[in-house]
Order: structure tokens, then C-alpha cells, then sequence
């Protein structure tokens, strides 16, 4: 299987790549403008749920290309790539700011890497390991650095992001490994669309959401922030990067997270 992870970047995958660190490192600041008005499991829900939305009629439209081998592997998808980390970095953001919060997900390469050795028969290799190294030393900078130099300004909330990362890792090598035979945007799509209707579930049946709507003066400003995080920062932003995986490698496509924090921090 190693074989997978030997294709070279081109000038396509560079330019994708940094496209795609200008979403997600927006991504940071737009939560924090949600926060304002919606909880963190209120925001989580309306992102997934707008991503949804857009993406619903494309899914709709390739349901026949699907196996049934595939629709777990697509459930598991949407799960450990979208729902779940939704959520978790909307909590994270409750009491973390934007700047810091991108900058612990500079550690996503780190479970990638591991994941892919133990799990998925990647083979390790020095020059890859070294930059790896570099770029987890430049990420635990950053990280000192958003925290005054002290770890105990770091609170137990970076968890909820480090879990994030996790999750990333699981997500970049099982499509590599176990979907690559499907094109990044039908599994983005059905992926979103097999997880949506809890998303929808939750916010209208357990969450303030409705009551918000027609009582809260800041709704629509929140409700179009998350609405631009739903839509740009999952849906299209997850389009491009499955596709990156499968054009690639993960670890390259995970190194998005090194140019993330820039961006989040420039913003923060």
C-alpha cells in the first residue's frame, strides 16, 4: 500500500493547498462571530447543516455510483471528518481564542503520520520524518508564543481541538487507503449528507436555535457568519480537500495545517 503515498505535488496541488489554508484559516474567526449569539453545539450544527444544503442535490444526484460496501465508510467519513470535529471546535473556541485554536491544528501531519504507520502500512522516511519534526517544533513555537510562553496559560479546551486532529488523521488516511475509487466530490457530498439530519435534528428539536430566530437582534448577523463557515469553510473547503488527498499524499495534504495558523492568527 505504501505505494499510494509516492506522488510529487504539482503546481495544482501547491495552489490548492494554499487556497485552502485561506478558508480554514478563516474558518477560526467566523465561529468566534457565531459564538457571539449561537452555543457552541448551536454553531457546530448550523455549519453542518448549510454545508447541506448545498451540497445535498449533488449527492442526491450520484447516490447510484455508491456501493454498499461504501455507505459505512462514508458514514465513518462524515463523522470523524465533519460532524464530529464541527462541534469540537466550536467548544474549543468558547474559551480559546481564534489565533490559537489554528495554530493547535498544526498538529494534525503528527496523527497522520502515526496513524498511517501503525494502521495503514506507510512507510517512514527521513526527509519526510525531518520536515515532520520541523514543523511540529514550529507548531509547539507558535503554540508558546499564543500563550505568553506558558503552558499553564494553555487551558484543558486545546483538547477538544488536539481531538480534532486525531480525527483528521483517521479521515486523510482512510479515503487514501478505502475511497479512492470514488471522486472527492461525491464522497464530500454523501459523506455530508448522511450526517446532516442529526445536525438538523439537534438544532431544531434540542437547541435555543428556533427561539433565537425570532427573539435575538443579532441572529442574522450570526446565522450568515456560520452560513459562510458552512458553506466555504466544510463544503467547498472539504471538496478540495479530499480531492488533495487523492491527489497526493496525506501528509502533504495535512501540511495545510502548517499554513493555517497563519492565517487564524492574522486574523485573531
Amino acid at each position: 500500500m505504501g505505494g499510494q503515498f509516492d506522488s510529487k505535488p504539482d503546481l495544482k496541488a501547491w495552489l490548492l493547498l494554499i487556497f485552502l489554508s485561506l478558508i480554514w484559516g478563516t474558518s477560526f474567526i467566523l465561529i468566534k462571530r457565531g459564538l457571539v449569539v449561537f452555543n457552541a453545539g448551536e454553531v457546530g450544527a448550523l455549519r453542518i447543516a448549510m454545508a447541506g444544503v448545498l451540497l445535498s442535490p449533488i449527492a442526491v444526484f450520484n447516490l447510484n455510483q455508491i456501493s454498499k460496501k461504501d455507505w459505512l465508510k462514508l458514514l465513518l467519513i462524515g463523522m470523524v471528518g465533519t460532524f464530529i470535529p464541527s462541534f469540537l471546535f466550536a467548544i474549543a473556541q468558547t474559551k480559546l481564542d481564534s489565533g490559537l485554536t489554528g495554530v493547535f491544528t498544526a498538529l494534525t501531519p503528527m496523527w497522520v503520520l502515526l496513524l498511517g504507520v501503525v494502521f495503514f502500512e506507510q512507510h517512514m522516511r527521513w526527509r519526510r520524518n525531518i520536515g515532520l519534526l520541523i514543523g511540529l517544533l514550529g507548531s509547539v513555537f507558535l503554540i508558546l508564543s499564543g500563550s505568553q510562553g506558558k503552558f499553564q496559560n494553555i487551558n484543558y479546551y486545546a483538547l477538544f481541538v488536539i481531538a480534532s486532529t486525531f480525527l483528521y488523521g483517521i479521515h486523510i488516511n482512510f479515503i487514501k487507503y478505502y475511497l479512492g475509487h470514488l471522486k472527492a466530490t461525491i464522497i464530500t457530498s454523501i459523506s455530508i449528507l448522511l450526517v446532516s439530519p442529526m445536525a438538523v435534528f439537534y438544532l431544531f428539536m434540542n437547541s435555543d436555535f428556533v427561539n433565537k430566530m425570532e427573539m435575538h437582534p443579532g441572529f442574522w448577523t450570526a446565522f450568515f457568519y456560520i452560513s459562510l463557515l458552512g458553506i466555504f469553510g466544510t463544503a467547498i473547503a472539504l471538496v478540495i480537500f479530499n480531492n488533495l488527498v487523492q491527489m497526493t499524499t496525506p501528509i502533504f495534504t495535512s501540511s495545510v495545517t502548517y499554513l493555517i495558523p497563519i492565517v487564524a492568527i492574522l486574523w485573531g
